[in-house]
């Protein structure tokens, strides 16, 4: 082994997650580092640190650290992180249980009204509950228990469910009342009464439309509080379905129906609740986070906020009294502890922290796993209709000592002997350090409009504040009249906002990254490195990143793809994203940088993005990250030139109109996306004779689709919808823009899709509803299931194929089962004659509909894959041999294609049984 992939190994083996402590590694890499630095630490900065992930790993390798954030909470993150537990005394974990154990007897003890035992001893764990709204149909009126699913457990073992008894009063309407119950069969559990803000009533069947749905439950501020007559009996609001229970010491769990001394309870907290904010007077602040909840809607990142739609105008909306009682409680306990252990409070605001995201009743129970799942699945926060009331003092899932649990093993596995770095909550455009004075500029900057990283951390900003009231956390240090985070600095898309009259489009976000980049290259020594990860899956994106980072006077080196994103993320299950995130090395570029001509440009390209797409391509890298991690190398040939003009003088933009025919109009990118298209399609359909041009242009789509939806190391990876995965059903048509997939198919984003299909000659448009379908920004290939209704017309394609061979038998005209050319039915005209395919397509000359098309090796291909699977052998057999004496096409087509289709699909078997069945020669 030489020392290029000892090192390479060296480099894995320390980045192994399992041996992340290891004593000899973590020496070995402090050495190399001093070694190549001299005894002078090198200085790694990144100014987007978010929660500091790049900075620990600086230290960890003997780097010395500054992190600095816009973001308040993300800043205290970074304090623990890099500051509090590399300077903390041992035994602090010890320290820490202590105080979760001490803390955890008095909470209990002050709130034990609240989570009554039952009568046979068992302790509550989970309370299950729905937002219920009234059915408006005019002779019902009965309650509806808004869930996505009355199943609580789901092992066989212990597997239970909710079910609901129905009375009809002889006068108002009927109430309907739930028993758990262990069902023999899945018909005996009711299925999900909601979806897509559409309820619907059990009692009649009829369906409560969304805005109807959304005014009831904003009349009760979200619905997540019960409603109680003056006698205290429950009348409305949330309806609890069940509560999770344990006897002390039996380990053993039990789900039981609801009980009036529930309730009881629940009214008892609400009391408290009301008599504790009666007791504020003079201008003291609420203990209750009346801060407003993120307005949200339309555009922008603030779309993934559906709240407010629904009443939750503060966020205390987001909890029920019970919980809102369970938090100021441990405020007021966890305030003492910090008085006593002041330096401990940021540790306890990171208990604090993950007590908020588990105690609000917008956390869901997981019923595969009978666990609470957190609040913050997902980057938005939207309605969620049935909820998990964790008891916090309780010795189960989603309580306060499982989080200081989680806290204390945080500090047991830190990295021993770390030095601590520096942190500053700071603008990313305006730095705290000095010109020329980091070593190494390593960032992680945000995506457009990916994550609404402000009004997220507004979530728990809310509750930190209170437990911290002196630190930073207390004000926005760039504007004193917002009591939440900061919002108008933050470099993110936010179409809802505006900052001094203008709105934070991708106009804004593009110009606040590019003073980011500016402010890093001032920051980096002229012989530093810098770094940008960079996972957006559109190459918009990729174009803006590119010409911030061009516009900041850096030159990209190199690029690397690496494995740092969770492949379950609830993005790459609904359509194809990135597998790694890419890593753009970078140097500053010389004030002095020559000018660069077009004509030597052109000529290097393609040669420099092959040689590296065929490294790349060896070691495993595909798909959308195979074509992102080209971008180093085709920007190194680019951005090492101030500035890069054709033969006239005229310079050549980064980015520009990618429709115009001239490069200067052109722009750079778009050369870069075609180089990238050809190459791809050079290597799943092979060289100059089988090149790209040799089939039709929906052959070249589908191969191009497939190719770049291939995962890294996986294959092709197929889309998912949000109902596949572990999204929560929440109010689905607010969620972010995607298209439905329940029709099967692949999806990819419509911008990625078109970049690379133009230069290629591949007109999107003619495909649209034949071969393709378009929603939401995404586009999806059609089934086979859909194509065949295409192919075979409205009967199945076994009885196509069945009245095939009758006629051949009878010696019927018609021996080929695909002519090259068809006739195609006008709209409100029967077909005569001959079977065909019954699609209205353009023609190519001028892109209105005909009445004859001519049928593709990509339709032919599909029509035998359907034959293949509807067993009809004797059709197949015949077309088949057909297609032999036709040319090698299709029997190509189909092997680059059973490259292309995801191992284990269904596709990808088809095609290679018709491989198996061609005829030999």
């Amino acid at each position: 082994m030489d020392l290029r992939e000892s090192l390479l190994q060296f480099m894995a083996d320390i980045s192994d997650w399992d041996r992340s402590n290891d004593a000899g590694l973590l020496a070995a890499a402090r050495s190399l580092v001093k070694a190549a630095n001299g005894e002078a630490a090198p200085l790694v900065v990144d100014p987007f640190a978010g929660g500091g992930s790049i900075p620990l790993e600086a230290l960890r390798l003997g780097c010395d650290a500054f992190a600095s954030d816009l973001n308040p909470v993300a800043t205290l993150v970074e304090r623990v992180l890099l500051e509090v537990l590399p300077r903390g005394k041992p035994g602090l974990a010890a320290l820490v249980r202590n105080i979760g154990e001490r803390t955890n007897q008095l909470a209990l003890a002050a709130t034990s009204e609240y989570y009554p035992q039952d009568p046979d001893g068992a302790r509550p764990l989970t309370y299950l509950w729905a937002r219920t709204v009234k059915c408006e149909s005019p002779n019902c009126g009965a309650e509806i228990p808004l869930a996505r699913s009355f199943v609580v457990a789901t092992r066989s073992s212990r597997k239970r469910g909710v079910k609901f008894e129905i009375a009809r009063p002889q006068r108002g309407p009927p109430r309907i009342r739930p028993l758990v119950v262990e069902p023999r069969s899945d018909l005996d559990i009711p299925g999900g009464t909601v979806s897509r803000a559409k309820a619907t009533c059990l009692v009649c069947g009829s369906v409560l439309p969304p805005d109807q749905v959304r005014a009831q439950l904003r009349d009760q501020r979200g619905g997540a509080g019960v409603v109680f007559d003056a006698k205290g009996s429950r009348v409305g609001g949330a309806m609890l379905l069940a509560v999770v229970t344990s006897k002390t010491g039996s380990g053993i769990r039990n789900v039981r129906s609801p009980l009036d001394v529930d309730y009881s309870a629940v009214r008892a907290a609400q009391r408290s609740r009301r008599e504790l904010e009666e007791e504020l007077t003079g201008g003291r602040s609420s203990p209750f986070p009346d801060e407003p909840t993120p307005v949200g809607g339309g555009k922008g990142a603030g779309r993934g906020f559906a709240i407010r739609r629904y009443g939750m105008t503060t966020f205390s909306d987001l909890f029920s009294s019970r919980q809102l009682l369970a938090i100021s409680t441990l405020l007021r306990l966890l305030h003492d502890e910090s008085d006593k252990n002041p330096e401990l409070t940021p540790l306890l605001a990171m208990v604090l922290s993950k007590c908020v995201d588990y105690w609000s009743a917008n956390a869901v129970w997981a019923n595969s796993g009978e666990f609470v799942a957190h609040t913050m699945s997902r980057n938005g926060i939207p309605i969620v209709w049935d909820f998990a009331e964790a008891c916090p003092w309780a010795d189960a899932s989603g309580s306060f000592q499982g989080m200081v649990g989680w806290v204390a093993r945080v500090i047991e596995e830190f990295p021993a002997k770390l030095k601590a770095g520096q942190v500053q909550l700071a603008d990313a455009s305006s730095p705290a350090l000095p010109d020329a004075s980091a070593d190494v500029w390593f960032t992680d900057p945000p995506y457009y409009d990916a994550v609404p990283y402000a009004d997220l951390s507004d979530f728990f900003y809310v509750w930190l504040k209170r437990l911290l009231p002196s630190e930073f956390l207390s004000r926005d240090p760039f504007d004193p009249t917002n009591p939440l985070t900061p919002k108008e600095r933050e470099a993110i898309q936010d179409d809802a906002r505006t900052v001094d009259g203008r709105k934070k489009d991708r106009r804004f976000f593009e110009d606040r990254l590019a003073d980011a980049f500016s402010a890093g290259r001032r920051t980096l020594r002229d012989d530093g490195v810098g770094c940008v990860v960079f996972a957006h899956k559109t190459t918009e994106g990729w174009e803006s990143l590119l010409s911030g980072m061009i516009r900041g006077g850096w030159r990209i080196t190199s690029s690397w793809p690496i494995a740092t994103e969770r492949p379950g993320r609830l993005h790459a299950q609904e359509v194809a994203a990135l597998a790694t995130s890419i890593h753009l090395v970078c140097r500053p570029r010389p004030l002095d940088a020559p000018v660069g001509e077009w004509a030597e440009i052109a000529r290097e390209l393609p040669m420099r993005v092959k040689e590296w797409m065929g490294r790349l391509s060896r070691e495993g890298v595909r798909g959308a990250d195979l074509v992102f991690a080209s971008i180093g190398p085709a920007m190194e040939v680019y951005s090492r030139y101030s500035r890069v003009v054709d033969a006239q003088d005229r310079e050549i933009p980064l980015g520009g109109d990618p429709t115009a025919s001239d490069p200067y109009l052109q722009g750079y990118l778009a050369k870069v996306w075609e180089v990238v298209g050809k190459l791809a399609l050079e290597q799943v359909l092979g060289g100059d004779k089988g090149g790209p041009g040799s089939l039709e242009e929906d052959a070249r789509l589908t191969a191009l689709f497939l190719w770049t939806l291939q995962s890294s190391g996986n294959g092709a990876t197929e889309s998912r919808t949000p109902e596949d995965s572990d999204a929560t059903d929440s109010d689905a048509d607010e969620e972010t823009a995607t298209v439905n997939v329940t029709k099967g198919g692949y999806a990819l984003v419509h911008d990625v899709a078109r970049r690379f299909a133009q230069p290629l000659g591949i007109h999107l448009d003619a495909w649209e509803g034949r071969l393709i379908e378009s929603d939401k920004g995404v586009v999806r290939l059609l089934s086979l299931e859909e194509r065949a209704r295409q192919l075979f017309g409205k009967e199945d394609v076994a009885t196509f194929a069945s009245s095939w061979d009758e006629r051949v038998r009878k010696g019927g005209h018609q021996t080929t089962l695909f002519p090259d050319e068809v006739t195609v039915a006008p709209p409100g005209h029967r077909m005569l004659g001959r079977r065909s395919p019954k699609v209205l397509v353009r023609d190519t000359t001028d892109g209105h509909s005909t009445g004859i098309r001519r049928t593709t090796t990509l339709d032919r291909l599909h029509a035998a894959m359907l034959l293949q699977k509807a067993g009809a052998s004797s059709a197949l057999k015949t077309f088949l041999d057909e297609e032999r004496k036709r040319g090698p096409e299709l029997e190509r087509l189909a092997t680059a294609l059973s490259a292309l289709y995801p191992q284990g699909s269904e596709e990808r078997r088809l095609v290679e049984a018709l491989s198996l069945a061609f005829p030999k020669k």
